[in-house]
């Protein structure tokens, strides 16, 4: 619970959720932005998680969530991409990512999952 609270509190401004029209939450993407460790690099955001209640899918929630965020990663904090990590099984994912919004992958990062399954690692420019 710690860490959303961290995430939520720390970068507010690229977290966002979707409502119903009864106000209950259907889903949200939680981000956060990489500081650089030198100055030769630069700032870049990672989406840490994003989730749409299974009967809001297929309507473009996920895509809108993650457009927002991007948008406001560039624009409140200049990031010039951002990232994050999927897991090689999540097709419906990988389209999303891949095919909608833009992202390419960048690696693949061995046993990255807590059962053993391999993540791709995925990298957008933000920069145009």
């Amino acid at each position: 619970m710690r860490f959303w609270i961290y995430h939520a509190m720390t970068w507010p401004q690229i977290s966002f959720v979707a409502e119903d029209h009864k106000g209950r939450i259907v889903g949200y993407v939680l981000a956060k932005i990489d500081e650089p460790e030198d100055e030769n690099e630069v700032p870049h955001g990672h989406v840490n998680s994003i989730s749409v209640i299974r009967s809001y899918r297929r309507l473009g929630l996920a895509k809108k969530l993650m457009l927002l965020s991007q948008e406001a990663m560039e624009s409140v904090y200049n990031a010039s991409y951002v990232t994050l990590h999927v897991r090689k099984s999540n097709q419906a994912a990988i389209g999303l990512y891949r095919d909608s919004l833009g992202f390419k992958v960048a690696q693949v990062e061995k046993k990255y999952y807590a059962d053993g399954e391999d993540a791709y690692s995925m990298r957008l420019s933000l920069k145009k």
